[in-house]
């Protein structure tokens, strides 16, 4: 299938102030690209791009005061099947595990493992190792923590949403990122897309959507705790400890988000010949 990506984000900006943007898909992606993935800008402003440590596409920039507008829109192929299921998937003892895959087990800004680690062999402890486990930390999470958005807040930890059993979909992967590593699963945190594809459409608007993932088998697997199913269409943006490694917009300074629309539909099947044969 096809799938248009986009978003539209507008800021005022009472000084100028530098950025780092995570707007990008993520390079594992790009080969499915079918047009340019750009970040636009208006006023139009010189933009630097780098890889970051995590090997996530970023891009800086500085901005001047006034209105800022972020805006792109691009075509991505996808296969168009859920997310693998692997349930014979079995961990890696700590000592195998490769050593890039090792900091995924520590805590970081958002995941307090070393706080969570007796609450996690609680409740996952007597569950047989392996993808049996990580999905019912999911299941679990799922269960247990109430979605809304009057929930957000952007210092709000692991142990917080445990404690408080409410969050937004960050929140959510969080807690399982947390219990996962307590365990000593890797587990890495995930932005990306994730549109109302093949499900009953929300009444929610379209944001950019976070899941995780977890270190089984020698490979990464794709798990989703707000939504504890799996779906089609995720497109990976990029990849970190927390969501304090993959925001979508970094600002060191003030500005004020005034606009915001995100877009990730797939292409109807009439469109997507069209779009094949003029591509």
């Amino acid at each position: 299938m096809l799938i248009r990506l986009g978003y539209d984000m507008q800021f005022y900006l009472p000084a100028p102030v530098s950025f780092v943007a995570q707007l990008r898909v993520h390079p594992s992606r790009v080969p499915d690209l079918r047009e340019p993935d750009l970040v636009h800008t208006n006023p139009e402003l010189p933009l630097e791009e780098y890889s970051d440590t995590f090997g996530n596409l970023c891009t800086r920039f500085y901005a001047p005061a006034g209105n800022l507008r972020l805006y792109s829109s691009t075509l991505i192929e996808d296969p168009g099947q859920p997310d693998p299921v692997a349930r014979n998937a079995r961990e890696i003892p700590t000592q195998e595990l490769p050593a890039d895959v090792l900091r995924f087990l520590l805590s970081s800004r958002y995941c307090e493992v070393d706080l969570m680690s007796p609450i996690a062999s609680d409740l996952f402890g007597g569950i047989s190792p392996g993808w049996n486990r990580v999905e019912a930390v999911c299941s679990w999470v799922h269960q247990k923590v109430t979605f809304g958005y009057n929930f957000a807040r952007p210092t709000k930890t692991a142990l917080d949403v445990y404690t408080e059993r409410q969050g937004v979909c960050r929140d959510f992967q969080h807690l399982a990122v947390t219990f996962c590593r307590a365990l000593n699963i890797p587990a890495r945190y995930v932005a990306g897309y994730l549109g109302d594809i093949q499900i009953p459409p929300t009444d929610t608007p379209m944001d950019f959507s976070a899941w995780f993932e977890a270190y089984l088998d020698g490979r990464w697997w794709t798990f989703d705790a707000r939504h504890n199913h799996p779906r089609v269409g995720r497109v990976l943006m990029a990849t970190g400890r927390d969501a304090a490694d993959v925001a979508f917009l970094t600002s060191f300074g003030t500005s004020t988000l005034q606009r915001f629309t995100v877009v990730s539909d797939e292409v109807p099947a009439g469109q997507a010949s069209e779009v094949s044969s003029a591509t």
